[in-house]
């Protein structure tokens, strides 16, 4: 994607190259997201060449904050230094 092209500019579905674009991922990576389901995406066409809805990569995007919101607020309360409730390691405080 060109610097002065955006995500708007660039219709409704966006190929994977795209989406890696947006998110600032190799394409790779952004096409292991898809594969795994965790972004939706539709296969178009005789090739089956993939493209993720512009919305649903906002929704991602979106989900991905929310996610990283929650376990900040999760390494910062007192429930996250307990043993049995901790992944891993236990958290250590300073």
């Amino acid at each position: 994607m060109n610097e002065s092209e955006s995500p708007t500019s660039l219709g409704r579905f966006l190929t994977i190259s795209d989406t890696a674009d947006v998110l600032n991922i190799s394409v790779s990576q952004a096409y292991a997201l898809v594969r795994s389901g965790e972004l939706p995406a539709i296969k178009i066409g005789a090739h089956g060449h993939w493209r993720i809805e512009r919305a649903v990569l906002e929704s991602y995007i979106e989900a991905m904050y929310e996610e990283a919101r929650r376990l900040s607020l999760w390494n910062q309360s007192d429930y996250a230094n307990l043993p049995e409730l901790s992944i891993g390691s236990p958290a250590r405080r300073p």
